[in-house]
């Protein structure tokens, strides 16, 4: 069948761009290798309970966010409750920081916690740049620049606050403690450090101001439940896929793209599909190898992160009696001497809202727990029950859950991610920001500069649910640049 678009992947940029062009009128075809929608931003369900695939926190729905412009755009409407506040962090000293979602409580726990000196100094600096980089991000959708159409767009959209932004870009988080002179309080530096992994994947000293300052602050902003998991997050965006009389097709692993004279032949393992125009939703490392252009392998090569540069996950979905429950429902905790194995110096558990019957049945919650594993094709990961009982135990110690609460456990290497989503390494969370690559640098949403595009989350913005909506947008928004 030919189609305008075929879209591979169904992760949430895939999703986002598909709304975006079928609300314009275009006929899209979203192919899925698995069988539900989503792919690092979905649940899946095992005996009778949800959990979260991959990511567990949404934010985007702020005034000037990614999320918000497309629900605005489509009318899509998603069921979510918000959270406060939106996290608690137990530091390697026993001390528990909650992560108060507005700027005077934060600052005054940050206070509490670090000490007076510099702190309102340094998140008042962090929040406003965070407010800045929001706004430009839908001001500047021809961003990064890969023709001179996308210059001359953004000439005409530029502003003297965005100019005054650049420097951030050539500036680390580094940078900025040493300006407040906070660089020497080592608990705060760990703090920031394991704040910055769950977002931008890196730490002080490689993560630039403009999306460090962003990450950093992105409990102060809205943060929201979605009840009955994620799933319900990207499902009402697949209906209004549906809706518009498109297809989004299951089962579908890609194996190859070919570029056509008038178009491109995308073939999957049980058939072949047409189009003027396609989008890849899948990692880089991924892309690669699906195109026969020489051309676009040549574009791509000089974006592609080896494993050394990149984090896999140890996942763990626990299945808990209802007296596990909590009010605050993601935590993270740090590790003292890091954890047995693989190192990681922090854990991250989301659980489920108390109230909520669609994820767990009565008398029940679920918890969603994960871990960095650095170089994933490296860490070959032969004694899981080891990390799994270390991981346990520290959430025991720190009073987050109770053994005898335990109904069941299952974990997941970087070689069971390679398994669900194919993803290269089995990497996950996005390519990691370095210092030496600038937000210019990444690679934009042109595949070839005839009609192949590319999301998700190695390409520019990044990480999380808000940058990959973006990275859809972006993608959306050059191919109707291009060929209006």
């Amino acid at each position: 069948m030919k189609y305008d678009v075929v879209i591979i992947g169904s992760g949430f940029g895939s999703l986002t761009a598909a709304a975006l062009l079928a609300e314009r009128g275009m006929h899209i075809c979203v192919l899925e290798q698995a069988k539900y929608p989503g792919g690092c931003a979905t649940s899946y369900k095992r005996k009778g309970h949800w959990f979260e695939t991959g990511a567990t926190t949404l934010v985007g729905l702020d005034e000037h966010m990614p999320l918000r412009y497309l629900l605005d755009k489509t009318g899509i409407q998603v069921p979510v409750q918000k959270l406060e506040p939106p996290m608690q962090v137990i530091l390697s000293n026993g001390q528990l920081i909650t992560r108060y979602g507005t700027l005077a409580q934060w600052v005054e726990e940050a206070e509490r916690v670090f000490g007076k000196y510099k702190q309102r100094e340094f998140w008042e600096h962090c929040y406003k740049v965070s407010q800045k980089v929001w706004r430009i991000s839908l001001q500047q959708l021809s961003f990064p620049f890969s023709n001179l159409k996308d210059l001359l767009l953004s000439g005409t959209r530029v502003t003297p606050s965005q100019v005054k932004l650049l420097p951030g870009a050539f500036r680390t988080m580094e940078d900025v403690l040493r300006k407040y002179d906070l660089l020497q309080h080592k608990p705060f530096v760990d703090f920031l450090n394991e704040q910055l992994l769950i977002t931008a994947q890196n730490h002080v000293q490689e993560v630039n101001e403009l999306f460090g300052a962003t990450a950093l602050c992105y409990t102060l902003y809205g943060n929201y439940y979605v009840p009955g998991g994620l799933i319900n997050l990207v499902k009402p965006v697949e209906q209004y896929i549906l809706s518009k009389g498109s297809d989004v097709k299951y089962g579908q692993q890609v194996m190859q793209v070919e570029t056509l004279a008038d178009g491109y032949k995308t073939k999957t393992k049980k058939a072949e599909f047409y189009s003027k125009y396609v989008i890849s939703g899948l990692p880089v490392n991924n892309t690669l190898q699906l195109f026969d252009d020489r051309k676009i392998q040549q574009r791509l090569k000089p974006h592609i992160l080896p494993s050394n540069k990149l984090n896999g996950a140890f996942t763990m979905s626990l299945e808990l009696r209802a007296a596990e429950a909590k009010q605050v429902l993601h935590h993270q905790v740090h590790v003292p001497g890091g954890l047995p194995e693989i190192g990681s110096k922090s854990i991250f558990i989301s659980f489920s809202h108390p109230e909520d019957k669609l994820k767990s049945p009565e008398g029940h919650i679920v918890a969603s727990i994960s871990t960095h594993v650095r170089h994933p094709q490296q860490q070959l990961i032969n004694q899981k029950a080891v990390i799994e009982e270390a991981i346990l135990d520290v959430l025991v110690q720190n009073g987050l859950i109770r053994h005898e609460n335990i109904v069941s456990v299952d974990s997941a290497t970087p070689g069971a991610w390679i398994f669900w989503t194919k993803r290269a390494y089995g990497a996950v969370g996005g390519y990691p920001q370095y210092r030496n690559i600038k937000p210019w640098q990444m690679k934009d949403a042109r595949l070839d500069h005839r009609g192949a595009y590319i999301c998700g989350d190695t390409v520019y913005p990044g990480q999380g649910i808000p940058g990959v909506c973006l990275s859809g947008i972006i993608a959306a928004n050059k191919l109707i640049q291009d060929h209006q």
